[in-house]
């Protein structure tokens, strides 16, 4: 499956550079509902969730991509306004969890209580795959990750690209200024592999598309 990951231009091309994606804890990530998007009908059944999100983040992270480069939302939101980088990835069909999007919370499930704050793999995953459907345009899919050997010099954690995590495509956004020659020597040995595209507006729809015209970009 090819997914894609936006960045700004800093942290977009050390990724590259250092051939590694930054692993996101659910406290990082930017919704607040993030493993509370179930409905809690008393206090002791929304302790236990807490309890859960906190062991799930303990133990578990995840990369967040989408299935689409193109919206232009999700470049303003997640690469500095245009000014950044979306890299396109290719990860197995079986790791990938969609976000499954809905308009009214789901009830907690049994499992909460009787896992007593406790999740299996299966049951985590699913609860902090479950969004607001507002956020449905972003068309999310996530991988997990352990954590496991935290950077001591940036205090994160990361995934390494591989066979599992294979980058494929740049795509420079269409108002950043980095030159071919620069995403070029940022990739090294990964570019005979890996295909680098230029974006731009549309002429006549609210979309980002490929800058085919090499005279608009050096």
């Amino acid at each position: 499956m090819r997914v894609y990951h936006f960045r700004d231009l800093e942290y977009g091309l050390e990724a590259v550079r250092r051939r590694r994606l930054k692993i996101a804890t659910i406290d990082e990530l930017n919704d607040p509902f993030e493993f509370l998007g179930f409905a809690g009908g008393n206090q002791q059944n929304r302790d236990a969730l807490r309890r859960s999100r906190a062991e799930f983040s303990r133990r578990r992270g995840l990369i967040c991509f989408s299935r689409d480069w193109r919206n232009p939302v999700q470049w303003s939101h997640y690469a500095d306004k245009h000014r950044g980088i979306c890299l396109g990835l290719d990860i197995p069909d079986d790791s990938a969890v969609r976000v499954r999007y809905v308009s009214k919370r789901p009830s907690i499930d049994r499992t909460v209580e009787e896992a007593g704050g406790k999740l299996d793999q299966e049951i985590g995953v699913r609860w902090v795959s479950t969004k607001f459907s507002h956020w449905r345009y972003e068309r999310e899919v996530r991988i997990f990750c352990s954590l496991q050997d935290r950077d001591h010099v940036t205090g994160h954690y990361f995934r390494a690209f591989d066979e599992t995590l294979m980058l494929r495509e740049v795509i420079v956004g269409h108002q950043c200024r980095l030159s071919r020659a620069k995403i070029a020597e940022v990739l090294g040995d990964l570019a005979a592999n890996v295909t680098v595209k230029k974006a731009r507006l549309a002429f006549s729809s609210f979309r980002i598309v490929e800058q085919r015209n090499k005279a608009f970009w050096h």
